[in-house]
């Protein structure tokens, strides 16, 4: 006879196995993905693109407008890097009002300056000084042109470099000041260093232009909830004590209208009140990537998709070489009933819709990336599957043409910049 507590112990077992058994979904696209699906079929796309929501993206846009609008108003400065197509940047600037981008890559200031010639374009970061010379390299460049950009500085060091390109080829450049708000990402961290940056630009007048500072924060998120929150007023007064510095010892180089720029997608929400800054860049915060999910962005929504053909799709056969293995793989978790291929793959994403469909470890592939689903996920050869990009600047690159999509239909089709 079994003893009572064995029978206990075995049904506690039991139990305990049935809840950990995951649970199998099953059904196709959400009614949202439908649309996308289909809309994507219609216009005969065959390969794997980024499809812009754009009228997401365009609720997106006008939270950030009023966010720069509030208090003391802030210009908007469209991160190239993270919306990395000049079409793209166009129709954003126009719904936003914007005048000016933050960019990262010699290639896309290049093709920025050419397509958009009247824009204020701040460098991101600091460039090696074979790119100034590139750029002055290009084309004829008259006062005008040349001071269309702010190059951004981070060393005195490198400040003198600039300054023997400038020289040598009598064009003045404009120059911001990278200042290190405590994040400590580089850029001059004391009022010292600062201080004798400023000297050199004071007597280079006819080379170097102050145009302002530039000090990122967006960092701070990445510090945990209280610590962030705890940071975020002194990044202000650090910023703010920089500005001081400048005021008080350097008037001359004060009086003309100045860009103090800072924060980006995680913390633009921060500098609403009380802040410094006249100038905010934001850039993955108007397509949402997984990685923005913050509280300071709750509100915004996701706007980039990538979408992908399925190409195979079959009953799993386990894993190779170890066939036997299907049968109970599948008994246990019966989201690994079916193994689907698709065009491309082994993106910065995570598989959004249909629900369930996971990547299958032993055949991640950047040409046709397998992936684990329910035999009742409902999902057939020539149709898409959707993943969410957990970053936009390196994914977005990767499709050619960006896909717009408004009202069920493709309504444009925007060349990405040339890979940097």
């Amino acid at each position: 006879m079994i003893a009572r507590r064995t029978l206990l112990a075995g049904g506690a077992t039991a139990a305990a196995l049935a809840l950990a058994r995951p649970h199998v979904y099953s059904g196709g696209h959400a009614s949202y993905f439908s649309g996308l699906n289909a809309a994507l079929r219609r216009a005969g796309v065959d390969r794997p693109v980024v499809v812009i929501d754009l009228d997401r993206l365009d609720r997106n846009i006008d939270r950030v407008a009023a966010s720069a609008r509030a208090g003391t108003a802030r210009n908007v400065r469209i991160v190239a890097k993270s919306l990395p197509s000049p079409d793209l940047i166009a129709y954003i600037a126009r719904r936003a009002g914007a005048q000016s981008a933050m960019v990262f890559h010699h290639t896309h200031l290049q093709a920025l300056t050419r397509c958009w010639p009247t824009a204020d374009l701040l460098l991101g970061k600091p460039m090696p000084v074979a790119a100034l010379e590139a750029w002055l390299g290009a084309g004829p460049r008259t006062t005008e042109t040349a001071t269309a950009v702010q190059w951004l500085v981070d060393t005195e060091q490198r400040l003198a470099q600039y300054l023997q390109v400038a020289a040598g080829q009598c064009v003045p450049l404009r120059i911001s000041l990278e200042i290190d708000v405590g994040l400590h990402r580089g850029g001059f961290a004391s009022a010292d260093a600062l201080a004798g940056a400023l000297r050199m630009i004071a007597a280079q007048p006819r080379s170097l232009v102050l145009s302002g500072f530039m000090g990122y924060d967006g960092h701070v998120m990445g510090l945990p909830g209280p610590l962030a929150e705890r940071e975020m007023p002194r990044v202000k007064a650090r910023y703010a004590g920089f500005i001081d510095v400048l005021r008080r010892h350097f008037p001359a180089l004060a009086a003309g209208p100045l860009i103090f720029n800072g924060a980006g997608s995680p913390t633009f929400r921060y500098h609403e009140s009380g802040s410094p800054l006249n100038d905010i860049a934001v850039g993955s915060a108007l397509v949402k990537p997984g990685h923005y999910d913050l509280p300071a962005l709750v509100d915004f929504e996701p706007a980039a998709y990538i979408a992908t053909p399925v190409l195979k799709r079959q009953a799993s056969t386990g894993i190779p070489t170890m066939e036997w293995l299907a049968g109970p793989i599948a008994a246990w978790d019966g989201n690994r009933a079916d193994t689907l291929f698709a065009y491309g793959g082994n993106w910065l994403a995570e598989p959004v819709s249909p629900a369930g469909v996971r990547r299958a470890a032993i055949y991640a592939s950047s040409n046709q990336e397998g992936y684990d689903a329910a035999s009742g996920v409902v999902l057939a050869a020539d149709d898409f599957l959707f993943l969410r990009p957990t970053q936009s600047e390196a994914v977005l690159l990767q499709f050619g043409d960006l896909i717009g999509v408004r009202g069920g239909q493709v309504a444009c089709r925007w060349p990405a910049f040339a890979a940097s």
